[in-house]
């Protein structure tokens, strides 16, 4: 399928040489998912980057949210002096940044600074080697992100001015589906579809969300490392675009104690290499659907399973991502597989070649290369261990108490990711030991804060 903004390395220098095209924003993505990197001037790149990479220093997988440098890293540290590593751009992944005036973005890989070597904590190298172990079994995976965020009339520094309270929604009640607040909306989230949309990145639609000022937009899925870098340059995309136009969004798990989360639901299909689906076929039948799973879908559910809370850190990376799980507020708290509902974890969906399984575990707040790689390991172990996932479940999932509960903390999440045996299996010890070293900085960090909360709970009274 061609996509539109698409560009290939002829049609970028032919644009660059004609001035349509001054800026190439050359970016990665750190282990939060935040892109980070460059403007490069378009003569500047063709010369000197296009083949040979950018440097950057190595402290941006090894830093925090404040962008300080993370002590106890062994990738990198001030022992070490926070030296170099190189970036190389994806020619597959360059497009059009139609936000922006004569720009484009392309993504890149992270190289150790002396060997052409991947550096392996990098998020698209942990994706990429999960790609690799599929391809050997004959096994191409696509995914589809579906992603939530809240829309304000508030610039972002007058959100920061007021503290981030008492902030102006950009309206006052419940959005889901509704035409007439999606119109109140359209110049901003309008804006976000077209110019994300001619931006190689396709958009399929908008919606209201489930609380007010909440909206969805959802891209068109494609292969699993493409469709990560639509995920993040449509983050990145998303906010300048509100705030060209003096408003903010926020992609964060739980902005509001009263207000629904924002989720990052995620569906997950696996081909073979000639485009025929794996999940689908002769095998058991879904009662009730016209849907039948092959059992090589049944293992691969079983694997998500089995490895959901292990993984749970991975898709829930914060202190704030765990306020999401809230019954009844359709984000799932028990971690299961049925048919179309949307209660539990794992929700079946489609039939024929378009049946996949969607993940509702994770938030917005994630790094989509981290969360597609630990499903793609999970749902691999499935296969190789011929994993049962059991019975479909039927109900309402938040009253079934028999059922393994997502993590109700980091902490928990910490030790579960720490105890299962699957991740060092399936991304080797450095990338494990890095990963778990970044969660408990961001745990001690939120640990060391003293909160609104506990000002107003005991200042006067405690």
């Amino acid at each position: 399928m061609s996509v539109r903004g698409l560009l290939n390395r002829e049609t970028l220098e032919a644009e660059i040489r004609e001035g349509q095209i001054e800026t190439v924003l050359t970016v990665m993505p750190d282990l939060y998912g935040r892109l980070m990197g460059k403007r490069i001037l378009g003569g500047f790149f063709l010369e000197e980057i296009l083949d040979s990479g950018m440097h950057a220093c190595d402290y941006l997988l090894a830093s925090d949210m404040e962008m300080e440098p993370t002590p106890g890293y062994a990738l990198t540290s001030w022992e070490t002096g926070y030296g170099d590593m190189r970036a190389m751009p994806d020619f597959s992944s360059m497009r059009r940044a139609a936000w922006l005036d004569r720009t484009a973005v392309v993504m890149c890989d992270l190289l150790e600074e002396e060997r052409d070597l991947p550096i392996a904590v990098a998020p698209r190298s942990v994706l990429k080697q999960q790609l690799d172990r599929a391809a050997a079994k004959g096994i191409i995976p696509y995914f589809g992100s579906e992603l939530e965020f809240f829309l304000f009339d508030e610039t972002y520094s007058s959100a920061r001015a007021k503290g981030y309270h008492e902030l102006a929604v950009s309206q006052a009640y419940n959005e889901d589906y509704h035409v007439l607040s999606g119109s109140f909306a359209e110049p901003i989230v309008g804006a976000i579809r077209r110019e994300v949309d001619a931006s190689g990145i396709p958009v399929e639609f908008s919606k209201g969300e489930a609380s007010p000022g909440q909206h969805e937009i959802n891209l068109r899925y494609g292969p699993a490392l493409e469709m990560a870098d639509r995920h993040v340059i449509y983050k990145l995309a998303a906010k300048e675009i509100a705030a060209q136009r003096d408003a903010s969004l926020t992609f964060m798990a739980k902005w509001h104690t009263d207000y629904a989360g924002n989720s990052l639901h995620v569906h997950m299909s696996f081909t073979d290499p000639e485009g025929k689906s794996l999940f689908s076929g002769e095998g058991q039948s879904i009662p009730g659907t016209a849907a039948e799973m092959s059992p090589l879908f049944q293992h691969a559910v079983g694997g998500l399973l089995e490895h959901a809370r292990g993984l749970s850190m991975l898709f829930a990376p914060n202190v704030n991502s765990y306020k999401r799980y809230v019954e009844g507020t359709f984000a799932p708290t028990r971690a299961a597989w049925s048919y179309d509902n949307r209660t539990v974890g794992f929700r079946v969906v489609g039939h024929g070649a378009g049946l996949r399984v969607e993940c509702r575990i994770p938030g917005g707040d994630a790094n989509p290369y981290l969360v597609y790689a630990g499903m793609l390991a999970a749902a691999l172990d499935g296969i190789e261990q011929r994993t049962d996932p059991g019975p479909l479940f039927e109900g309402n999932g938040y009253t079934a108490t028999d059922l393994p509960r997502v993590p109700y903390s980091l902490g928990e999440a910490i030790g579960a990711f720490e105890a299962s045996r699957l991740p060092r299996a399936a991304f080797g010890g450095e990338v494990v030991d890095h990963l778990l070293h970044f969660a408990r900085s961001e745990l001690a960090a939120a640990e060391r804060a003293v909160t609104d909360y506990e000002r107003g709970r005991y200042f006067e009274r405690g």
